[in-house]
């Protein structure tokens, strides 16, 4: 994988919520580490004021907890380039199953450029459960003892017409 491949290509997600900016290492089956970088233009700072003190500007955890498991997807849905596409598979749905042991040890603010990284823990054909990380600088910010997300095919999630 290159390094600097292009998320887009990775996720299925858009603006607003594509939280993950740029991979930098990736072993399949095994880790993946990504950038998110954080600034006061993102969505959840739109109605903060231009004053606001700093530790008022605190990043949504649940915003960290998403860039985090986005990370998480990109290893999850990874193919090498001489497979049929290195994208999420069009008839697949990507869905966080649970969390647990997620630890917060400080606020993520604007200008901090975070690091997600996330290891399998333990695969299935269709469910995987990871852990890991997130540094700042090299001071951790969030740890995830563990993630499931499952992947179902997407017409079983589609409403039935009638």
């Amino acid at each position: 994988m290159k390094p600097a491949q292009d998320v887009h290509e990775l996720l299925p997600h858009r603006y607003p919520v594509l939280l993950v900016d740029r991979v930098l290492d990736l072993v399949p089956g095994e880790s993946v580490t990504a950038v998110k970088a954080i600034s006061r233009n993102e969505q959840c700072y739109r109605k903060v004021g231009a004053h606001t003190a700093p530790t008022r500007l605190a990043y949504p955890q649940s915003l960290l907890i998403e860039s985090w498991g986005q990370t998480a997807g990109i290893l999850a849905t990874w193919r090498s380039p001489d497979e049929e596409s290195a994208a999420p598979e069009a008839d697949r749905v990507m869905l966080l199953g649970g969390l647990t042991g997620i630890t917060f040890h400080r606020p993520v603010l604007p200008g901090d450029v975070l690091h997600h990284r996330a290891r399998v823990f333990h695969a299935l054909s269709d469910t995987v459960i990871f852990e890991g990380e997130t540094l700042c600088d090299g001071e951790l910010v969030m740890s995830v003892e563990r993630m499931v997300m499952a992947f179902r095919p997407a017409g079983q999630l589609l409403p039935s017409a009638g």
